[in-house]
């Protein structure tokens, strides 16, 4: 009888230790945090937008057109209508890549969070979680997402520190054009036709205006995604993304976000390296 209530007792003991073993390394799995220790930048879904980011409360965040190269330009009477956002916690979504997440110093000294290097800013009127009625405003803020294919900026031309109008006579005003989904300038090549790249022959040509490799995933909410298709250029086996035809390119020499020095590349009777404006032509068939 003694010798089965030890056995008994020996696999009671076996039994907890296994279960506090298990027990100790399920709480070991990331889970998502309960919302009310949420912090930092969230990822949150819409039915029309998609993956959009909000705060740790869930309201919406936003980027502007005219900050493409990093630096916050609303400020006096816009941060009435736009807030900033700032967030010095880490964030907790796991699903956010935290690589593009940081923060600049605004000229006042605040700081304000930033995504891909885009200022972060509240919309006034969106009222409560999950209001997104800041989106296309002015045609120049938007949504802030984790996965645009495109953005827009709307930036003074600056060449060789000489400021250009959308025409491209010497002059100063803004222009609504392309960039990649950081802020760099994508140009269209004047030769090029309708989804044809007639520029890039070899890597020497890539090397001087590489194309702009992406899929199609989401645009601002002012581009027609229709607008927006991949084509492969088969002198370098790369994919390049088109707007309205016209295939994509950087300039090699635009060192930083926000640069458009390659305007005046060739620049001559006709401009053979324009900034791709959000107002194109469809790019002339083959």
């Amino acid at each position: 009888m003694l010798i089965y209530l030890k056995r008994n007792l020996l696999a009671v003991l076996y039994i907890a230790v296994v279960f506090s073993a298990c027990k100790k390394s399920s709480s070991d799995e990331p889970t998502t945090p309960p919302e009310s220790n949420k912090k930092g930048i969230q990822l949150a879904t819409d039915a029309k937008f998609g993956t959009v980011l909000t705060d740790k409360d869930g309201k919406t965040l936003y980027f502007f057109a005219s900050d493409a190269a990093g630096t916050p330009t609303c400020i006096g009477g816009c941060e009435t209508t736009w807030p900033l956002y700032f967030s010095a916690d880490a964030s907790t979504d796991l699903n956010l890549n935290k690589a593009e997440v940081g923060e600049v110093t605004r000229a006042d000294g605040r700081k304000q969070s930033t995504y891909r290097g885009y200022p972060l800013y509240y919309f006034a009127n969106d009222v409560t979680k999950g209001d997104i009625k800041g989106d296309g405003v002015g045609g120049i803020w938007f949504v802030a997402k984790p996965d645009y294919s495109l953005m827009l900026a709307n930036a003074q031309l600056t060449a060789n520190n000489i400021n250009y109008t959308s025409t491209y006579a010497v002059g100063d005003g803004k222009t609504i054009y392309l960039t990649d989904s950081k802020g760099r300038t994508l140009y269209a090549f004047a030769p090029d036709k309708n989804g044809v790249n007639t520029y890039t022959k070899s890597a020497t040509q890539e090397g001087i205006w590489p194309v702009y490799e992406s899929e199609v995933l989401n645009v601002p909410s002012a581009v027609a995604k229709a607008d927006v298709s991949v084509i492969t250029v088969a002198t370098i086996n790369k994919k390049q993304l088109t707007y309205k035809g016209w295939p994509l390119y950087y300039w090699v020499s635009d060192l930083k976000r926000g640069d458009n020095n390659g305007i005046v590349i060739g620049k001559g009777p006709g401009l053979t390296w324009p900034v791709l404006q959000l107002n194109a032509t469809v790019a002339p068939a083959p």
